[in-house]
């Protein structure tokens, strides 16, 4: 996991060891309600980082659930579906071409694509009006 915004110079690294079974509800500050759940986190970065983090600092947590340094990732909104298929359009050559996608994993922002892109294709986001082999001009 990775730890920022907690008032040092840089992001702190950890992996969590357990979530709590079960959550609870909080009442922030601002009376906005929370939910909540434990979760315990084994250092990982040097000691030295962590010295000045106390407890009950509000902190920012990305917990990383999967690492692929080969993966090829598109942007989520150029992706659409063909029935039960995952597709994109593909910019070859200033025309797009459809292509069927498998896709490995989603977030909100990006997939990581498992098959039908190559590293370094351009891939666009598909207005309603785009087709198979429609002329496409890059900006």
């Amino acid at each position: 996991m990775i730890i920022g915004r907690w008032g040092g110079p840089t992001d702190l690294r950890g992996a969590v060891r357990r979530v709590e079974p079960s959550g609870f509800t909080k009442i922030s500050a601002l009376g906005v309600e929370e939910q909540c759940v434990w979760v315990v986190v084994d250092r990982t970065s040097p000691r030295e980082t962590w010295a000045c983090l106390e407890d009950s600092y509000r902190v920012e947590v990305k917990i990383v659930v999967e690492e692929n340094d080969h993966a090829i990732v598109v942007p989520i909104g150029a992706l659409f579906r063909r029935g039960d298929a995952w597709s994109v359009f593909v910019v070859e050559a200033g025309r797009v071409h459809l292509r069927e996608t498998q896709v490995a994993r989603l977030s909100a922002r990006v997939a990581a694509v498992a098959q039908g892109v190559h590293p370094g294709e351009i891939v666009v986001y598909p207005p309603a009006s785009l087709a198979q082999g429609s002329k496409v001009k890059l900006q």
